[in-house]
């Protein structure tokens, strides 16, 4: 499992809602948690791991010595969003990319634990910020997707620097062809569909 880099198609699927709360869902989401540790994030959201279902796990603090602050949640959605905030932004698959996006102050989240019980969560600030980055990306939508006209002009080139790469990476075959990435993708989709409730 490795966190994918944009422009790569799996970070623009919209991820299908789970069913079920597998073994297979538990051991994604421990390793969804490493990996959020080891380069230094607060979320991580299944679309940016190449998983088709709507599963996020976060931590406010990025403190892999703080586990009790962590948390798997599985098909979130946001009930309330309260007041405007705008603050800078990052993203672990835009590594090195800031820029300010407006979102909402405070934001009431309904999501299942891995126990498959609903919880009901209010966040403010950095957390209500975080649960809305991250929900987006089970959505398809990027946080460059929130930016101003002004802030889309300050990121153009940090993009096409990274679309380059991109590329480069596909043409030494490191990365397979977007065909054949969108194939295997629209495969794992089917499977999630297949699930049993």
């Amino acid at each position: 499992m490795k966190i994918v880099q944009y422009p790569h198609p799996a970070l623009r699927r919209v991820a299908r809602p789970l069913t079920a709360i597998d073994k297979q869902v538990r051991m994604h989401a421990a390793e969804m948690l490493e990996l959020m540790y080891a380069h230094k994030g607060l979320g991580l959201a299944a679309n940016q791991v190449v998983l088709p279902y709507q599963l996020l796990v976060l931590n406010f603090t990025g403190d892999p010595e703080q586990r009790d602050k962590e948390g798997v949640f599985i098909n979130p959605v946001i009930l309330e969003r309260k007041g405007t905030i705008e603050d800078d932004e990052g993203c672990l698959s835009f590594p090195g990319l800031f820029a300010k996006v407006r979102r909402a102050k405070n934001v009431k989240v309904q999501a299942f634990n891995l126990n498959g019980e609903a919880l009901e969560i209010v966040a403010t600030d950095l957390a209500a910020r975080a649960w809305q980055h991250e929900i987006d990306h089970l959505h398809g939508v990027l946080f460059i997707d929130k930016l101003g006209p002004i802030g889309k002009l300050a990121v153009r080139n940090p993009l096409k620097e990274f679309e380059r790469d991109y590329a480069r990476a596909q043409e030494r075959g490191e990365i397979p062809p977007n065909v054949e990435l969108e194939k295997t993708l629209a495969a794992q989709e089917a499977a999630v569909e297949s699930f049993p409730s």
